[in-house]
């Protein structure tokens, strides 16, 4: 499809979304955080997402499945926390494989251990029941990303740089090769956000902030999955299930928390969030992901009206809505293992990774009573079941997926590198210093040069992606590898040192850096500020005292401020989270000995570029959709380095543990008495459980910082945390300052997540020294004990008592 028609690809929605909002629907104002459907833009699942025998087919077996089959087809269960030998007495209808879970243990597990697990799994559940094949979903978001030695594109921020929806389409047909190629048929993607507030930890899983161009890319990567839904066909071998996600506004919630709150009115949620369903939709999408977020204070996974009266009514969506990680334990009167109130909504497949089994009793048990209705279970089991027809799991003869030869293609990998050279955007070229001349000496330096982490970022092999290396991906190449490669072939000389400097003044430097991985709520934001770290900064300012040009390849999943770096550069590249292919970088960024480069810079800005660290951005020092080229150059003057805020990065001096893992400056201190594991405590993975072998210590530990203010100013030490077992006495200090936690502890319920605070001057009392604390918290048990800790911070005080000292 050519760039020119972006436009035209949501001329009907957009219409009818202005047509409709303009029509008085009611006189009554709707509730907050209800939707009035007829405002809403009409789409519709093409009809040969199913035909009359599939109907049919689903109608004998709904007639004779009982209820306890019916039930067991709503719930979700990840590989981690089940087997297939489960599946006897629990017929469960779906299997994910989460962010950190691999076959049989292993993360890295190869493309023939993924296409066993799940040929066991769906064998099992062929065997239980009504002998209905289990449907198999994965976090393949750019790539197969759980896999080493797929081919992992770039993430979907540097895609919508790319502006290319052909490219988008011919992307979605490789990745569900793959996918398929391991025996899976179902992939959660395409991420359809618009994010608004780059600070989200999830803006690179959004293509822009342009509806028009996320309904194009909607459409496009829909249709490169699937194929063309065709009647009383399955989709082909090749090709998989496409999840439009997360619905709905996860990219617009106030200050862009991660699950947070979009609290907006109804005609922007249509107008911003809306039409990369509308797109999708129309296009075939047979899953649609329900949001951990809320729109005005109503949690997506508990709201009927968007679920059922929009998605489901007037947007014709004939597949199935699946739940996110446990979020229906989210929606108020629920829990991970009890939420009738999810699927009466219209959540059709609960996910629920680690609280299937709680829950497919209480599923049971309100299917029964009535609290779930007859036909409300036969709609969500019927959707399922249709589904699962549509991918050629039914039937004596299934689809059969897994050819291993498709994983890490060799045009899978040329594609991936075409995508990374289409993605890079160009923001400062003085003097020409790119492309690299043939002859040119370089040194490719920066904690990003030889870092495939860095480069491929968040949902790669893992789920944070902090521990992706390069052997796991060996037919790639880290950018400064090819770069290096690509500098030597045009006759240079190219020294990788990313730690140092080299032995001789090159003639330029191509400095690496960028964000660390992260993924969800890890990469949340307090302010878009960008600081290299002080070897690298230090660095930079020695090439430039002795005359080196300086090129900055910068690796994020969204705009930060970057003024004093820019005005350091002489080139600067923004280069997103390219995956795995750096010869896609070497393409744009070398010449070769004709003197030009393989490839011109032809990305653009999907967001704007702030001017300065605060957000929104609203006078933007780059406006989406810029972006210079060799052909057409244009110098940079001095930008603003001025953030125009006061930076408290990561409020370090304040918050010692947030989401079971402790912040910079902050570490864990403990022995080999302590084991710890991440687990959910009111999301993914968001606290992590401590269990005593022995008595012993649990510590955080930094360099010290001044808490006197935070005395002076009456705060409490606030626990957010879960006793799950009690064993003998506990106490907890703070900077010397020791209270006695076992009261507290006996009367807290074990079991339940609960907060303790305790006032600063508790401490000081019990003689802390709060203007030099290097260890702000040691959690001192005996062997027995088990507390699982979410976070540990400093918050406005409430003048409690204080527990005794000891």
């Amino acid at each position: 499809m050519a760039r020119a028609s972006l436009a035209l690809i949501l001329a009907s929605a957009l219409a009818a979304c202005a047509a409709t909002t303009a029509a008085p629907v009611s006189t009554a104002p709707p509730t907050a955080g209800q939707a009035n459907p007829a405002l809403w833009p009409a789409a519709r699942s093409p009809a040969a997402i199913t035909d009359p025998a599939t109907e049919r087919m689903i109608d004998t077996l709904i007639a004779r499945m009982p209820v306890e089959q019916k039930v067991g087809q709503l719930i979700q269960a990840d590989i981690g926390s089940i087997t297939p030998a489960d599946l006897a007495a629990y017929p469960l209808g779906s299997i994910l494989a989460g962010g950190n879970s691999g076959p049989y243990g292993n993360e890295r597990a190869d493309a023939a251990s993924w296409a066993r697990l799940v040929g066991e799994f769906r064998e099992a559940s062929r065997k239980s029941g009504s002998g209905i094949p289990i449907l198999f979903g994965v976090d393949a978001v750019h790539g197969h990303s759980n896999l080493p030695g797929a081919t992992i594109f770039p993430h979907n921020v540097g895609l919508g740089a790319a502006n290319d929806v052909a490219l988008i389409e011919r992307i979605g047909a490789a990745a569900a090769a793959e996918i398929a190629g391991s025996g899976i048929e179902w992939t959660f993607a395409p991420t359809l956000a618009a994010p608004q507030d780059v600070r989200w930890g999830r803006t690179y899983e959004g293509f822009s902030a342009d509806p028009v161009q996320i309904a194009a890319y909607g459409r496009a990567m829909t249709l490169g999955l699937q194929g063309p839904l065709r009647s009383g066909q399955p989709l082909a071998a090749d090709k998989v299930a496409a999840t439009a996600k997360h619905f709905l506004a996860d990219g617009g919630t106030q200050d862009g928390r991660d699950q947070g709150d979009a609290r907006i009115a109804e005609a922007e949620l249509i107008a911003r969030h809306a039409p990369g369903y509308v797109t999708s939709i129309d296009a075939g999408a047979l899953t649609v992901m329900a949001s951990f977020s809320s729109w005005n204070g109503v949690k997506h996974h508990g709201n009927a009206s968007l679920l059922t009266g929009v998605l489901k009514q007037r947007m014709g969506f004939e597949g199935l809505v699946v739940g996110d990680w446990n979020g229906h334990g989210q929606v108020p009167g629920c829990s991970a293992t009890d939420c009738p109130a999810s699927i009466n909504a219209g959540v059709d497949l609960l996910m629920a990774p680690d609280s299937w089994k709680g829950l497919y009793d209480s599923t049971l048990k309100a299917a029964k009573d009535g609290r779930i209705t007859a036909a409300r279970l036969d709609d969500a089991v019927r959707r399922i079941l249709r589904v699962k027809a549509k991918l050629g799991l039914m039937g004596p003869a299934p689809v059969r997926r897994g050819d291993l030869a498709q994983v890490g293609a060799p045009a899978h990998l040329a594609l991936a590198r075409e995508a990374v050279a289409k993605s890079l955007v160009l923001l400062k070229n003085n003097g020409g210093v790119l492309p690299l001349k043939p002859g040119v000496k370089v040194l490719i330096t920066g904690p990003g040069a030889d870092s495939m982490a860095m480069q491929a970022g968040g949902w790669t092999v893992t789920w944070q992606g902090t521990d992706t290396t390069a052997a796991d991906f060996p037919n790639g190449q880290t950018i400064g590898r090819a770069l290096a490669d690509a500098v030597r072939a045009g006759g240079g000389q190219a020294t990788l040192a990313p730690q140092g400097t080299g032995a001789d003044k090159p003639d330029v430097a191509v400095v690496v850096l960028g964000e660390a991985p992260y993924a969800e709520f890890e990469g949340d934001l307090p302010n878009l500020a960008f600081t290299a770290d002080s070897e690298t900064a230090s660095r930079i300012a020695q090439l430039k005292s002795q005359g080196t040009k300086v090129v900055v390849v910068f690796l994020s999943g969204r705009p930060r401020f970057t003024g004093a770096l820019m005005n350091q550069a002489d080139a600067f590249v923004a280069a997103w989270l390219p995956g795995t292919q750096g010869n896609g970088l070497a393409d744009v960024l070398v010449a070769r000995k004709d003197g030009r480069a393989a490839r011109d810079f032809t990305g653009r800005l999907p967001f704007a570029w702030p001017d300065d660290a605060r957000s929104p951005v609203a006078a933007p020092l780059f406006q989406a959709g810029y972006g210079l080229t060799y052909a057409k150059a244009a110098e940079l003057g001095a930008v603003n380095a001025d953030p125009r805020m006061a930076l408290q990065p990561d409020s370090a001096a304040s918050t010692f543990l947030l989401r079971g893992k402790a912040p910079a400056p902050w570490h864990f201190a403990m022995d080999g008495a302590i084991t710890a594991r991440p687990v959910d405590l009111g999301a993914q993975e968001d606290a992590r459980q401590f269990s005593w072998t022995g008595a012993s210590v649990l510590g955080i530990e930094g360099a010290p910082t001044s808490l006197a203010p935070a005395l002076a100013s009456n705060r409490d030490l606030l626990l957010d945390w879960r006793i799950d077992r009690a064993a003998g006495p506990v106490a907890l200090t703070l900077g010397g300052g020791r209270i006695d936690l076992s009261a507290l502890i006996a009367a807290a319920p074990q079991g339940r997540a609960v907060t303790t605070r305790i006032p600063l001057r508790c401490f000081a009392a019990a003689g802390a020294k709060l203007d030099s604390v290097g260890a702000p918290f040691r959690l001192e048990a005996p062997a027995g004990f088990v507390a699982t800790l979410r976070s540990v911070t400093v918050i406005d005080g409430t003048g409690g008592a204080c527990p005794p000292a000891r």
